[in-house]
């Protein structure tokens, strides 16, 4: 990967303290948006991620690479459309299965 493709990019990451018995409903949650979010202009690549070793509370993260933060704003607005007409709330979604939630943007430092 070039430093210029780094240096433009923009990563989403998010990670969750999912309970043990939330585990099945969330993962497919994360699984759907992530097909979503996988047909999206300029989504470079979208990880599923669970944790395995050490010690962390957030055992589920996901990893979102998009070309600019163009195409980040245009699949979050694209995001929140189908979830409107879904009536999808995932703040709602989250807090009722016990999951606590921290979701940030990223750019690389180099």
């Amino acid at each position: 990967m070039s430093d210029q493709h780094k240096k433009r990019s923009v990563f989403r990451i998010d990670s969750f303290a999912v309970p043990a018995e939330a585990r099945t409903a969330v993962l497919a949650q994360l699984h759907e948006t992530q097909s979503f979010l996988d047909g999206q202009q300029g989504c470079l690549q979208n990880l599923v991620l669970e944790h395995h070793s050490g010690a962390d509370r957030f055992n589920v993260v996901t990893v979102v690479e998009w070309e600019s933060e163009t195409h980040l704003a245009s699949a979050k607005a694209a995001m929140m459309d189908k979830r409107r007409a879904t009536g999808f709330d995932p703040e709602r979604f989250l807090r009722s299965h016990g999951v606590e939630a921290n979701m940030t943007n990223y750019e690389p430092l180099s």
